[in-house]
């Protein structure tokens, strides 16, 4: 599959996610979504959980990204601190409702979770570190509070205006 039929294909996964949520992701439903027939989606993925791997793949992977550009650089140039400040940055960005899906349906499942896990250890302490380094500590609680932040909407079905939010996160780097 040619790279940018991958992210059409990947992208309308998400799609279908959201209107329809984890359950509703099925090749059908993906390939009409991208315009293609179910025998073009079974070439490429050829099966719903190929499919999954690959949107966890690739939401991890576009997560990545926007925490190098919030940190200016990627994870191993960072100081822990740098991390932590980007990954507040980023999470204090609207949770979008199938990534929330998808990484709570994911965390069941290795193959799933492991995507988000990894990019996870590059940019924030493990509870390991957390309890063993006081820095890390303070790390970790920055963290689980940008963690917070990022699924408030979907937790509270209240929603916290972009100017607030923005100014958590802040509040949050500069902690």
């Amino acid at each position: 599959m040619r790279q940018n039929n991958r992210v059409k294909v990947l992208d309308a996964a998400i799609r279908v996610v959201e209107a329809h949520g984890v359950r509703g992701l099925t090749l059908e439903a993906t390939a009409e979504e991208a315009g293609l027939t179910r025998g073009g989606m079974m070439y490429h993925f050829r099966d719903r959980d190929a499919l999954l791997v690959a949107l966890h793949e690739h939401l991890a992977q576009l997560w990545e990204q926007q925490l190098e550009q919030a940190a200016g650089k990627p994870a191993a140039e960072a100081t822990p601190d740098e991390r932590i400040a980007a990954y507040a940055i980023v999470t204090a960005s609207d949770s979008a409702p199938a990534e929330l899906a998808l990484l709570l349906e994911g965390s069941k499942r290795p193959e799933f979770a492991g995507p988000w896990e990894e990019v996870q250890r590059r940019w924030t302490p493990t509870a390991a570190e957390a309890v063993a380094d006081p820095a890390a500590f303070d790390r970790f609680v920055l963290r689980l509070a940008a963690d917070g932040l990022w699924a408030y909407d979907a937790l509270t079905g209240d929603t916290l205006t972009p100017d607030f939010r923005q100014a958590l996160a802040r509040r949050i780097a500069e902690l």
